[in-house]
């Protein structure tokens, strides 16, 4: 089967996309899938969440620009996990791909040069976005199969969900008629607090797709591994949040196998 293709994508910030991005890839990986993520955020979190330092490597935004060489900016990172880091330059992106033809198509033309030239078969290749509207996450949305999208358990992430569906049903009427909402994944629960656990009612009343039963808990442990550079597999295996993520990863294969 070819490689499925999944963005990570919440227009807004903090509700832990990176995270998800980086550690379910990480436990697939772990499970004897071959991962590829791709770090299309020009702040570079998950390339250095990963402990990759971008300034010594070619990245996405090199593979963009010259799609025939892309396979030269795939780098493997650990046991069947591949990373195309991003960079500064990754910022500028958006306004030199302006007039360019095919201009929202720019990502999935790279990640097809991507498969043809390299030797390895991914399972899925996961794609880490901004956390805003711009042409660089209309590219992720045109080259996905599936959207994953992390909730943060608090009231404002649900208004900006509302925003998030309209604009996917807006690549779907006019570039990707067959794009999916893979479903949510609720973050930064916290059990103690009431309002987590209305959030997690709310989204269930009103989310009209899939609602991952594994939840991410806020967890100290979590924030803690990137600064590491290391993923919570590697870095408190044991701890809650790891725990939280294996069950996530689980349950992603479940339904990928139906």
């Amino acid at each position: 089967m070819p490689a499925k293709t999944i963005v990570i994508c919440n227009r807004k910030g903090g509700t832990g996309k990176t995270n998800v991005a980086v550690n379910l890839a990480a436990y697939l990986s772990n499970f004897g899938k071959k991962i590829l993520l791709i770090d299309l955020d020009p702040q570079a979190n998950a390339t250095s969440g990963l402990g990759v330092d971008n300034r010594n490597h070619q990245g996405i935004y090199e593979a963009m620009s010259q799609p025939e060489k892309a396979n030269l900016s795939v780098m493997a990172v650990r046991h069947n996990l591949w990373l195309m880091p991003a960079s500064e330059n990754l910022a500028a992106a958006d306004i030199e791909m302006v007039d360019l033809p095919q201009r929202e198509f720019i990502l999935k033309n790279t990640i097809d040069s991507v498969l043809s030239q390299s030797g390895e078969i991914f399972d899925y290749i996961f794609v880490d976005t901004p956390p805003s509207l711009s042409l660089i996450t209309i590219n992720s949305l045109a080259a996905a199969d599936q959207i994953l999208i992390p909730v943060q358990a608090e009231y404002y992430a649900l208004e900006g969900l509302g925003q998030l569906l309209k604009t996917i049903d807006l690549v779907k009427e006019s570039i990707k008629p067959n794009l999916e909402i893979m479903g949510a994944v609720i973050t930064m629960y916290d059990k103690r607090g009431r309002l987590s656990g209305e959030v997690w009612e709310e989204l269930y009343r009103h989310f009209p797709y899939y609602i991952f039963r594994a939840i991410i808990p806020r967890n100290v442990r979590l924030a803690e591994a990137p600064s590491y550079g290391q993923t919570i597999f590697e870095y408190a295996p044991s701890s809650k949040g790891a725990k939280a993520y294996k069950n996530l990863a689980r349950e992603f294969l479940v339904n990928n196998s139906l």
